[in-house]
């Protein structure tokens, strides 16, 4: 399975990993899978790494589909890590959507360090190095 996740729940965090080729059915499959968990809290914060995809094969109106689901509260702190201008462009298209749903909780990045202050709460210590830890595929 290219798109993996494994959830935090001492965190509030959901790390999710996609690698070599990603299909519009493995997204959607990842975010049925998601609601699905019953350790997932729509509340919780999300590290999205995409830095490991080879080919993502969908385009503009298949993120249309994935931004039109309500998989995170609004609110949440979510990070995409991004390290192509495909994945880039595809990226901020999914926030430009979600931006429609007043969802401004999403901002893109190129390194996870990054990513994880920008979902770190405030005052609360860091949880950057469960990034060392990696994904597992649920």
């Amino acid at each position: 399975m290219p798109v993996g996740y494994k959830i935090y729940t001492e965190h509030k965090l959901v790390m999710s990993t996609a690698y070599g080729v990603v299909t519009r059915e493995d997204a959607l499959f990842h975010q049925h899978r998601l609601v699905a968990d019953p350790n997932f809290r729509r509340t919780y914060s999300q590290l999205a790494d995409f830095t490991h995809i080879a080919v993502l094969d969908f385009d503009a109106t298949a993120v249309g589909l994935f931004a039109g689901g309500d998989v995170f509260d609004p609110e949440a702190r979510r990070a995409f890590i991004v390290s192509n201008e495909k994945v880039f462009g595809l990226a901020g298209m999914f926030d430009t959507f979600r931006g429609s749903k007043e969802d401004g909780g999403i901002r893109i990045f190129l390194t996870v360090e990054e990513g994880f202050d920008w979902i770190s709460p405030s005052g609360s210590p860091s949880f950057w190095h469960l990034g060392k830890q990696g994904t597992t595929t649920k």
